[in-house]
């Protein structure tokens, strides 16, 4: 009798484990920003430039994008609107599919091979792996199935952008005989980086040189030229500004927006490095807080985040396209040597040169794809900098704050009024192109 009974208590405890092993899972918006953050995070670690960071947010978006829209009545697929993608494979089976999973896991996996540090997205992976199997190992199993061979078709699409080949391009020659031309700045000196961005392939705009913009002011130091007074107003608004002390409005735009990815500090025979985000990981949190102020779903959260980061990649590949065609040389080198040899900026000057400026054109196109999505006159709190020791700002639209990054670039002077105003709006344009052409909802 006793052996019958622990019999049925045995197999009771085998049919309870199997019930538990078939509980509905449920993949929601709050574990896809959890996961783009942790890319965020791996990337400050690794250290990767603004344009190639870029290119991170871009594809393993577009691969979980591309799940959705296939099982989904709301949003439609981007092959043949994306340059040079195709539909995406249909599943073999959907009976167990959990295509919210396969979606998180396409990105997750696309991610993993765009980073260095792996291990660390994998450890976050895992994590969500094992909750998964314990819930309903049937319907993880064939979620991550497809998800990965989703990952591996838009991978292999990935691998044909042309960014592995310019990895062995040659390095950025410095011409040191022509005054106005980009010269390396202090206190690393570093390389011009990614002179060949215009040859990646871009994804909704037609060519790097679509939206060339005009040139900047010719190079003069004459008195009367509009060269000469751009570089005084950078001047100058320093000037004002170290008048008003380090608790100026216009110093607090400017480091709130400063972005830079790798600012090296001396001290003494020392140099180190500290770590921020780059401009686009600035506005994919902005897609972030958008998201969660309107209690975006699943679905909604990796529309508004596909279409963001394709508007900044292209934005990258368009302004990186006239940085390395015009070649301007940078406020903080004329000044150094015409004016003030003891002038500094506020923000340390990044490695590439001046003209358009990349804050201005990026935040004009992401602006514009945000407004497509939520709306305009979308008041929002952006806390994305909070993490660097900085305060909240709050802006009245996603225009409103765009309109503050690229004036932020005059404040840290790194940049002269031209930049800024034809930057923003090329990224304004662009970011225009990118919307009217990418048809991603239905009805």
């Amino acid at each position: 009798m006793k052996k019958r009974i622990s019999l049925i208590a045995a197999l009771l405890l085998v049919l309870a484990s199997c019930q538990k092993k078939q509980e509905p899972i449920e993949i929601t918006s709050e574990e896809y920003h959890a996961s783009v953050d942790k890319v965020i995070e791996i990337m400050i670690h690794d250290i990767f430039s603004p344009p190639v960071a870029s290119r991170i947010f871009a594809y393993p978006n577009i691969a979980a994008y591309e799940i959705i829209a296939k099982n989904n009545d709301t949003y439609k697929s981007l092959a043949g609107q994306v340059t040079g993608l195709e539909s995406i494979p249909d599943p073999k089976n959907d009976e167990n599919i959990n295509y919210e999973m396969a979606s998180l896991i396409a990105q997750m996996e696309l991610s993993k091979r765009l980073i260095f540090s792996e291990e660390k997205m994998e450890s976050f992976r895992d994590s969500l792996y094992m909750v998964w199997t314990k819930k309903n190992e049937a319907t993880f199993n064939a979620s991550k199935e497809y998800g990965l061979e989703v990952a591996n078709f838009i991978g292999e699409w990935m691998d044909k952008d042309n960014y592995k080949e310019t990895r062995t391009m040659p390095k950025f020659s410095v011409d040191s005989d022509d005054p106005s031309r980009w010269q390396p700045t202090p206190p690393a000196y570093m390389n011009g980086i990614e002179p060949h961005w215009e040859k990646i392939r871009p994804f909704a705009i037609d060519s790097a040189q679509q939206f060339k913009p005009i040139p900047p002011p010719e190079f003069s130091m004459e008195k009367d030229s509009d060269f000469y007074k751009e570089v005084m107003e950078v001047y100058e608004v320093r000037k004002d500004m170290i008048g008003k002390g380090d608790k100026s409005d216009e110093i607090a735009i400017a480091q709130f927006w400063d972005c830079n990815p790798y600012v090296s500090v001396t001290r003494g025979h020392l140099m180190f490095a500290t770590k921020k985000i780059t401009p686009g990981a600035h506005w994919i949190g902005i897609a972030k807080i958008a998201s969660r102020k309107t209690d975006a779903d699943f679905a909604k959260t990796v529309y508004a985040y596909t279409k963001t980061s394709i508007a900044i990649a292209d934005a990258f590949i368009s302004c990186w396209d006239e940085k390395y065609r015009s070649n301007l040389i940078r406020p903080e080198t004329v000044i150094n040597e015409y004016i003030d040899d003891s002038w500094e900026p506020v923000l340390q000057t990044p490695p590439f040169p001046e003209y358009t400026s990349g804050h201005s054109v990026v935040s004009g196109a992401a602006a514009i794809a945000l407004t497509d999505i939520f709306g305009d006159n979308f008041a929002f709190d952006d806390d994305t900098e909070v993490a660097y020791g900085l305060p909240v700002r709050s802006y009245a639209s996603f225009n409103q704050a765009s309109d503050e990054a690229a004036l932020s670039r005059m404040y840290g002077g790194i940049h002269y009024r031209a930049a800024i105003e034809v930057g923003i709006k090329q990224g304004r344009d662009l970011g225009k192109f990118v919307v009217d052409k990418l048809d991603m909802t239905k009805g």
